[in-house]
């Protein structure tokens, strides 16, 4: 009696921690209609929340900053009248990445030397900096996160939904 009990519970044990399949979904997951909606909605609401909250950032600064076509702000009055580089055009940069509590992130400068326009790795807002400024001049974005490192964060320091500061040189 007492084996059969045995095999009985041994039974009912491994029947239990037989591993039921993964429900999560998968990375290739497409998302519905629903979803998409959502996503938008919820960037474009915290979009509007940063840019009102940067705006009374900038009211709070002596610097003066002035607002940029792809939704960003730069210190430099009139940037985009400036002649901008092209596609294929090369350029070598630095730049530096703070909070707008103006610490610094990382204490070295993140850099890139001979990189070709278009081919941009780094934040798009960065990019469009870069192609209006000329050797050795210096720009300070002010960054909404949507532009930044987004929903995700960088993985490192910088996390979700964070507005940025970027001094940025071109060498």
């Amino acid at each position: 009696m007492k084996k059969i009990i045995y095999i009985t519970s041994l039974t009912a044990f491994l029947v239990s921690c037989v591993k039921q399949p993964n429900i999560h979904p998968s990375e290739e997951r497409t998302m519905t209609e629903s979803d998409l909606e959502i996503s938008k909605n919820r960037t474009k609401e915290l979009n509007d929340l940063e840019r009102l909250q940067i705006q009374d950032w900038i009211n709070s600064q002596s610097i003066k900053y002035y607002p940029m076509g792809m939704n960003y702000w730069v210190n430099i009055p009139n940037l985009e009248s400036k002649h901008r580089k092209n596609d294929g055009e090369k350029v070598s940069y630095e730049y530096y990445i703070y909070d707008f509590d103006r610490t610094k992130v990382y204490e070295t400068p993140i850099g890139n030397r001979d990189v070709i326009f278009g081919r941009f790795k780094e934040m798009d807002a960065i990019e469009d900096a870069i192609r209006y400024l000329e050797k050795g001049e210096e720009a300070e974005l002010l960054i909404p996160s949507v532009l930044a490192y987004g929903t995700y964060g960088d993985n490192k320091k910088i996390t979700n939904d964070t507005p940025l500061i970027i001094k940025v040189k071109v060498l």
